[in-house]
């Protein structure tokens, strides 16, 4: 988590560089845990407990067991035996004994550790050659007569940075929790303390007193679940936060001004008589829900989902002729430079009948084609763009840009998504905006966390589609495998054999689908084998996909660039190699390429033994449903949120209590709860956002 500004005048920023402790260097290392303000520092909860409540005698202690023990120094020294150690022999009033080790150490140790010392500490014991020891236990000295309890509740333990030890963070805290105490109004607000009374749960202080500073007793892995009511309170109030960011940037949206496009009936009209397919109800009630918005004054909002292969693509371009039948521009961004010409393609066949003008930008031009279409684009001889990233370069400019259609949502940042939407600012109009994604999202994230989005779903697919068959395959099966495609090919239709990450590199990923493609031209010499892959030249690449649309090729070894926006219906089998390094979405997406004609088609997973838990399961849900809701809900369980939601790669929402595919069932409350909030005081919830979002609040401001 990182922080963008550091603004002098934040009271809470201030209160934590006041804390006695906190000079320049510790709030440098404060920084890495991603804590800039005191709450941040109060909101820094225990990863776990140790109970050092009682000291546990020498003569009952066991190999193995964390605990906390007391004795007086025997002996200490130090001696040599593979590098420099402090040994240190205690001994109490029972009959143990028990030695320190100590590997690493300074002079001031050495100072404390001598013989006679009363030395009370804490750490794991081991057996280490028929003699107990701790290795590097944390320790104090104490005086004669010290209660033999030594702590008066729970201690907890940190996640931690180089430099900042456990103890460092406790006293941090410690001093946290006492300005907390006398600082109440400066964390509380009445109103949304009420409320969460009412709730059953306890106040912001009393949360954090209880899961810093746990009483003895109280159960360690209850303090550590979401059913504790501390923690919950905490986890719900997160969430609340992340969903009134949402609700007030739709407040500011629909406070802006946008052009109206009521027209494009008879654009619309032309272009629908020329489809070879009749719209299903869930397009045609789709896109009257488009043109309803974009016949308002205020930026339509509105957040597409369809499953592969449900078309997407044919409502984005009705939406995008509304907009040019009023003489504006539209531009269409796609994450991947093979999605953004296959949509190329799709709206140029479909457009050039209509005269209507599509210019293409990608960062693989050359520096004249680039120059010539930018200048179309800014002389607006081009109504319709499509590119990639390139879209939202600073020398690229519009001059009437009235819709932005953003496919694969989820894989661009939300700092992308924001610049293309400055493109299309005015002095006072804003473009609307249509985000479409084929991973779909479970309702309840949706309504959370697109809540500054109107929602429509395409849940109809085309007619005569049938469900993907899929089948699960170990990798030692590899010649029957091949016996498939060839018999697959011999009947006319086409495949795909897909080569995943093998390592983190897209160099090794692309060499591993070049050594793959060589074996398959050998072991299938009769076919015509075509090869994919991420680093290839664009004309290269497009040759192969042009070649195999039109069936030369008829199997395509390929990489995942081919996870979204290729369409060829003759594929009927799809083989995925080493599907076990996969997610479910990438392999629903994946599978999608194949089942787009009424041919009954095949998905073969290819996995390496042996399979983790987590593989497995996702495996079998594969098997188990081609349901596209329904696998983004298991997933979300299994995953979480990130990718889902378009902020894994920007890294902008990172919980720090709160966990979605854990807390998900809290989300209707969040909601009930934001919304009597925002009713009862809405000038609390601005210190509400700052306390838990920070600066990425300010991402739906801009």
């Amino acid at each position: 988590m990182t922080r963008t500004d550091s603004p002098a005048s934040d009271p809470a920023e201030a209160a934590l560089r006041a804390l006695p402790g906190v000079g320049p260097r510790v709030c440098e290392k404060l920084a890495r845990l991603g804590i800039f303000r005191i709450d941040h520092l109060l909101l820094h909860l225990p990863r776990a407990y140790e109970d050092r409540t009682r000291v546990i005698s020498l003569d009952a202690l066991r190999p193995n067991v964390r605990c906390m023990v007391e004795g007086i120094v025997q002996d200490a020294r130090v001696e040599f035996y593979r590098g420099r150690r402090l040994r240190v022999k205690l001994a109490d009033d029972s009959s143990g004994m028990l030695e320190l080790c100590f590997m690493r150490f300074s002079p001031f140790q050495q100072e404390q550790l001598v013989p006679g010392a009363r030395v009370r500490c804490f750490g794991e014991v081991k057996l280490w050659r028929r003699t107990l020891r701790m290795f590097h236990p944390e320790y104090e000295l104490v005086a004669p007569g010290t209660s033999e309890h030594a702590a008066a509740s729970l201690t907890p333990v940190y996640p931690a940075t180089e430099g900042l030890a456990q103890i460092s963070l406790r006293k941090l805290i410690r001093r946290a929790l006492e300005w907390a105490e006398a600082h109440p109004a400066q964390l509380e607000h009445p109103a949304w303390e009420d409320l969460f009374r009412k709730q059953g749960l306890p106040g912001f202080t009393e949360a954090l007193r209880r899961l810093h500073e746990p009483e003895v007793g109280l159960d360690m892995e209850t303090l550590l679940s979401e059913s504790d009511p501390a923690r919950q309170r905490l986890i719900v109030e997160e969430l609340a936060a992340y969903h009134l960011s949402f609700i007030r940037l739709r407040s500011r949206v629909e406070q802006r001004q946008a052009d109206s496009f009521p027209g494009g009936d008879e654009l619309i009209r032309q272009f629908l008589e020329r489809l070879p397919f009749q719209l299903t109800q869930a397009q045609e009630r789709v896109i009257e829900e488009i043109r309803q918005d974009l016949t308002r004054n205020h930026p339509m909002m509105r957040l597409l989902q369809g499953d592969v292969g449900s078309g997407k693509t044919i409502v984005a371009l009705v939406a995008a002729l509304c907009v040019t039948a009023s003489d504006a521009q539209v531009a269409v961004m796609a994450p991947t430079e093979l999605l953004a010409e296959q949509h190329y393609r799709s709206f140029w066949e479909w457009l050039l009948p209509l005269n209507i003008p599509v210019a293409f930008l990608s960062s693989s031009q050359t520096g004249k084609q680039r120059a010539e279409e930018k200048a179309r684009i800014r002389s607006h001889r081009a109504r319709i763009v499509i590119g990639t990233h390139a879209l939202i370069q600073e020398d690229v400019s519009f001059d009437r840009l009235g819709l932005l259609i953003i496919d694969e949502q989820h894989r661009f940042g939300v700092h992308q998504r924001l610049a293309l939407r400055r493109k299309g600012e005015g002095k006072e109009t804003h473009p609307h905006q249509l985000i479409m994604t084929a991973t779909p999202i479970p309702r309840s994230l949706a309504m959370t966390f697109y809540a500054d989005l109107d929602a429509s779903i395409l849940d109809e697919m085309p007619p005569g589609r049938k469900p993907v068959k899929t089948a699960v395959m170990a990798e030692d099966r590899r010649d029957e495998l091949m016996e498939r495609i060839r018999e697959a090919c011999r009947e006319g239709r086409q495949a795909y054999w897909v080569c995943t990450l093998v390592e983190e590199s897209e160099a090794l990923q692309c060499e591993a689908a070049e050594s793959t493609w060589q074996r398959l031209c050998q072991a299938l010499p009769e076919l015509e084998v075509g090869l994919v892959h991420g680093r290839m030249k664009a004309p290269d690449k497009d040759r192969v996909m042009q070649r195999f649309k039109s069936g030369e090729v008829q199997l395509l070894v390929a990489t995942t660039v081919i996870e979204v926006g290729v369409d060829v219906p003759n594929a009927s089998l799809m083989v995925v190699e080493n599907a076990e390094r996969l997610g479910l979405a990438q392999l629903h997406q994946l599978r999608g390429r194949v089942g787009r004609s009424s041919e009954q088609s095949s998905c073969v997973l290819l996995y390496k033994s042996p399979l983790s838990e987590n593989a497995r399961t996702r495996i079998q849900i594969m098997r188990e449903t081609t349901d596209g809701f329904e696998i983004a809900q298991r997933d979300l369980h299994l995953r979480g949120p990130g990718q889902l939601l378009g902020v894994r790669q920007a890294g902008e929402m990172v919980f720090r209590v709160a966990d979605l595919s854990r807390d998900e069932q809290q989300l209707k409350r969040v909601q009930r709860i934001a919304q009597d909030f925002i009713r009862k005081d809405p000038e609390a919830v601005e210190p509400i956002m700052e306390r838990w979002l920070g600066d990425s609040r300010r991402l739906g401001s801009v």
